[in-house]
C-alpha cells in the first residue's frame, strides 16, 4: 500500500488538472495561434507558465484504486496488476478466468 500522503497529493493534482484545463487549453490555443501578433503570443506563453504547475496533466501519475501502487497497472481497469489478479481470481470481475494451457 502507497503512502497515503502520496495517493492524497496525486487526488489534489488531479482536481487542479479538472479546474485549470479550459484555462490551460484556451492559453495553449492562443500561443499556438500564428495569425496573432507575437506580443499577445507570447503573453499568452506567460500567462500559461504562471499556472500551478501541478496543474498540468503530465504529473498526474496512474494510480491502482484499491491500493495506490504506481507500477504494474491496467489502464482499463485502473488497477494494478496484483489487484487484478486478486478480483480475478475470486470472480469479481466478469468475463475473466484464469488462464491455463
Amino acid at each position: 500500500m502507497a503512502k497515503k500522503s502520496v495517493i492524497e497529493r496525486n487526488k489534489k493534482r488531479s482536481r487542479l488538472v479538472k479546474k485549470y484545463s479550459a484555462k490551460r487549453a484556451r492559453l495553449r490555443e492562443l500561443a499556438r495561434d500564428l495569425s496573432l501578433s507575437p506580443e499577445d503570443r507570447f503573453n499568452a506563453q506567460l500567462k500559461l507558465a504562471e499556472l500551478p504547475r501541478n496543474a498540468s496533466p503530465v504529473r498526474v501519475r496512474l494510480r491502482c484504486e484499491m491500493s495506490g501502487r504506481s507500477r504494474g497497472n491496467y489502464r482499463k481497469f485502473r488497477l494494478s496488476r496484483i489487484a487484478l489478479r486478486d478480483l480475478a481470481s475470486t470472480g469479481q470481475i466478469p468475463g475473466m478466468v484464469k488462464s491455463s494451457w
